[in-house]
């Protein structure tokens, strides 16, 4: 038996240490946490218990070339060489006979190495593929708060130790972040610190604070609004941090003071008394620290809540108080990795939350599919899945079958992170080690650089930045980006720490933290947060979802079963339309309807129903049937949280 040293390749805010168990046989046994690490403390997931089961179960282990119809799973066995003649012969024939852009590279963060996602970029590059945007998930948020503090970095987690005031807005982290919460209890218990959640849903987070708020879905803005009156009317401003550090307050003032307490009762759905509550124990925490979840900005005014939120630490005298994501808080040029500037090609960038229309619109010829299950993920599934069934030629290199590789033309085996060395780096702490090879690749499982580059042969693609060695290029990515060691002392095993922005430093036009936007004005934006309520009609319901605990996105169907397809109704409005638990109802709106199963609960209150994320329902229709393509004005996010339906029973 040995243990081998590794970190979780997961998108996920903890990217953990783990330390993996392998048997004389070769075989993974188990799965630790490795206590070498103080944010993620030696314990894991739910998500990464189950790992050891997960390797095993349900993998793509020979490539396979479909002879059946689209849905469904009649492949046959081939080598790989087959496999890439054939593919590299369709993205040929598709290149000369409709253009580069009719190529879609399909790609996100299922695994988050820099070799396995972010470096096979190099040869999409070369080739002029069209991409997307990447904004199905937190793109819109970061967007927002780069128009006011120039970058979107935030607090680091160690920093929670030292907070009186802890608030988690829209961010169920017991769920998401077992790692931050565990640091939020460990601060109320040794030094007293108040948990809040701000959450229209009651969450784990919400069951588990000291206290929990209720606004009404999407309605953040206003309360931020309604908080920041109080601070100025009882004096609670850092006036001499705003006047040193910021510009435009005399703005945001003006726009603070038309929201009179009415107004914001009527718009959060809160009493005035709550209000001033939260307002208070802003004004009263030296040190607070205000935590947004990635589904705050998964609405039409999205990017608008997150900006909004942002601001309050700041009237407190706080550089950067607030956490989102830290991933441009570091040094490492992920642009020199992907290779995004070598090419003269520049190809097209798409809008990923709006591309199912175009794949059904026949826009892609050809569909490079990694690190990615879109037949689940992306909004309106049913147009998505109709492209995808059509004249689309649809290759995925995934390590297990999902509901995308119905759809594919060619199945390629990839390894999971355990059978690959490479080097993960989180969005959310500044620690670091290199993630070794723990096992070896099952089946015939290649890893996304080895696919690349053979692919790059056989398209006789001659660039030598798409065929150099990976390990000397990161290297040079990583110059100048650790405190303590070089990238040789990583690749030797060494724990490092990350190289950090300093939190007052503003990259905006003034050099201050703008609370009025200069950028924004320039780009057509509001310069301010806008408020831009969701409004349900006749007999429709606001339908939220978020992630639940044993779930990685669609990961972990292979232990864990399917992700619950139930929906949540208030008591109120179940005994108004007649339903019982455990049984049956159908969501509907003009994009599709799905059947689930019903549980009556005060976790949500009147007029909203919440379903765990990428479901799929009883009737076998994802949940993101009923979802909108539409963006939000700012990077053009998702709306997952404004989706509106009717419910019939």
């Amino acid at each position: 038996m040995k243990t081998v040293k590794t970190m979780c390749a997961r998108d996920c805010y903890d990217s953990c240490f783990i330390l993996a168990d392998v048997n004389d046989d070769g075989g993974l046994v188990s799965v630790k946490g490795d206590p070498d690490n103080p944010i993620t403390q030696g314990f894991v997931c739910p998500r990464g218990k189950m790992d050891v089961s997960r390797v095993y179960k349900n993998r793509v282990l020979y490539p396979q070339i479909r002879i059946g119809n689209k849905p469904g799973r009649q492949f046959r066995r081939t080598d790989w060489n087959e496999a890439l003649e054939t593919i590299s012969g369709k993205l040929q024939e598709v290149i000369k006979t409709h253009g580069r852009e009719s190529v879609l590279l399909l790609d996100y963060s299922g695994n988050t190495g820099l070799l396995s996602e972010v470096y096979p970029h190099r040869l999409w590059n070369a080739l002029g593929a069209s991409r997307t945007d990447g904004a199905m998930c937190s793109k819109s948020g970061k967007t927002g708060l780069a128009l006011h503090y120039g970058e979107y970095y935030g607090l680091q987690p160690e920093s929670l130790l030292d907070r009186d005031l802890i608030v988690f807005w829209g961010f169920n982290a017991p769920v998401s972040s077992a790692h931050l919460w565990a640091l939020a209890l460990q601060a109320r218990k040794q030094r007293g610190a108040t948990i809040i959640a701000i959450d229209p849903r009651c969450s784990e987070a919400a069951k588990h604070a000291d206290l929990h708020f209720q606004p009404k879905p999407g309605s953040d803005t206003a309360l931020v609004m309604g908080i920041c009156r109080i601070l100025i009317q009882k004096n609670y401003l850092a006036h001499e941090f705003i006047e040193k550090y910021t510009l435009g307050f005399d703005k945001l003032e003006h726009e603070i003071m038309s929201w009179s307490p009415q107004r914001v009762e009527t718009e959060t759905g809160l009493d005035w008394n709550a209000v001033e509550t939260i307002a208070d124990l802003y004004g009263k925490s030296n040190m607070s620290a205000t935590l947004m979840g990635i589904g705050l900005q998964k609405s039409i005014n999205g990017a608008d809540l997150v900006r909004a939120v942002s601001f309050i630490p700041a009237l407190r005298g706080l550089h950067r108080g607030f956490f989102y994501s830290n991933s441009d808080a570091f040094f490492i040029d992920n642009n020199y990795i992907a290779g995004n500037s070598f090419s003269n090609l520049q190809p097209k960038t798409v809008s990923q939350v709006a591309l199912s229309q175009r794949v059904r619109d026949g826009a892609f010829k050809f569909i490079f599919i990694y690190g990615m299950n879109p037949a689940l993920t992306l909004p309106h599934q049913s147009a998505f899945r109709r492209g995808l069934s059509t004249d689309a030629f649809v290759v995925v290199h995934d390590t297990h079958w999902t509901g995308t590789a119905d759809y594919a033309d060619v199945v390629l085996p990839a390894p999971t992170f355990f059978e690959k060395q490479d080097i993960v780096v989180t969005w959310v702490h500044r620690h670091i080690r290199l993630s070794p090879r723990v096992i070896k690749p099952l089946g015939e499982s290649r890893d996304e650089v080895w696919l690349m580059h053979e692919l790059a042969r056989k398209l006789g693609v001659q660039e030598q930045w798409v065929l150099a060695d990976p390990w000397k290029e990161l290297e040079k990515a990583f110059e100048g980006a650790f405190v303590d060691g070089t990238f040789q002392d990583l690749l030797a095993g060494k724990t490092l720490l990350l190289k950090l922005k300093p939190p007052d430093r503003y990259n905006t036009p003034s050099g201050k933290l703008e609370f009025y936007s200069s950028r924004a004005l320039e780009m057509g934006i509001a310069p301010l947060p806008r408020h831009c309520p969701v409004k349900p009609g006749a007999g429709e319901f606001i339908l939220l979802n978020s992630a639940v605990r044993n779930y990685t996105g669609t990961q972990f169907t292979e232990s864990y079963g399917p992700i619950p397809a139930v929906v949540t109704i208030n008591p109120a409005d179940a005994a108004r339309l007649k339903i019982t638990g455990n049984g049956r109802v159908k969501l509907a709106n003009d994009l599709g309807c799905v059947e689930v199963g019903v549980e009556i609960s005060d976790a949500v209150p009147g007029g909203v129903l919440w379903m765990p994320r990428l479901s799929v329902c009883l009737d076998g229709k994802p949940m993101n049937d009923l979802t909108s393509p539409i963006t939000q004005v700012i990077a053009s996010g998702p709306t997952f949280n404004s989706t509106l339906v009717k419910l019939i029973v």
